[in-house]
């Protein structure tokens, strides 16, 4: 055997499965899901293309894994909590999950092999709602409402050109009031000025927006 192709046997010796897809979430996460291939995936792991077909057998395979690893960081909600306690800290911990994985937002419902977090996550938020007693009619209609939330919240969040509070202050200031004469403007230049003056920070939308579904989800339970 050429001696290439014997050191090339050694390095590919280290790979896993989970190796595998952990550094595909890595690739992900720097670069997008557009910037993943195969072929960068396996120069990142210091292994030959092909070895990586051993541990999936496709893209479309490593993208089940992906978004299972995914689904796996994110918060179950726990059976000791009533239940719109436990489905907001699953919805608090699902935006912070895909605001450090913001390319899986488009993924997380577009599977059709689901992996094993995957299925144990939806499972458990039905579980939750069914036993808080919620029809099976109405307790698929708040899983999509609030999923449209998270997903929609965390999509937009990662289009915005300012990452905290005080960046949002000093766009107001500088970007977009000087954009906004009061005469031609007034309610926007007015909103914005207050909202400089306020501290606003938009991160604390999507609580407002989580806890108004909640409320409006528990008269539709009762009812049930």
């Amino acid at each position: 055997m050429p001696a290439r192709e014997q050191r090339q046997i050694a390095t590919d010796a280290g790979l896993s499965k989970q190796r595998v897809v952990v550094e595909a979430v890595r690739l992900a996460d720097r670069e997008g899901v557009d910037g993943l291939s195969m072929r960068r995936l396996a120069n990142a792991l210091g292994a030959g293309a092909m070895s990586l077909y051993h541990y999936v057998a496709s893209k479309e395979e490593l993208l089940d894994a992906m978004i299972d690893i995914v689904f796996e960081e994110i918060e179950l909600p726990p059976e000791d909590a009533d239940w719109q306690s436990a489905i907001r800290r699953r919805a608090v911990s699902a935006r912070q999950v895909l605001t450090r994985h913001p390319w899986a937002i488009g993924l997380m419902e577009s599977r059709t092999s689901p992996g094993p977090a995957n299925l144990r996550h939806h499972e458990a938020v039905t579980a939750c709602l069914r036993r808080a007693g919620f029809s099976v009619l109405m307790a698929t209609h708040a899983n999509w409402l609030l999923d449209s939330l998270v997903y929609g919240y965390a999509l937009q969040e990662a289009g915005l050109p300012f990452d905290t509070a005080d960046e949002f202050a000093d766009m107001g200031e500088d970007v977009y009031l000087p954009q906004l004469p009061p005469d031609e403007f007034p309610y926007l230049n007015e909103s914005a000025a207050a909202l400089v003056a306020a501290d606003y920070d938009p991160a604390e939308e999507f609580i407002f927006g989580l806890d108004l579904a909640l409320a409006a989800l528990e008269p539709m339970r009762a009812s049930a």
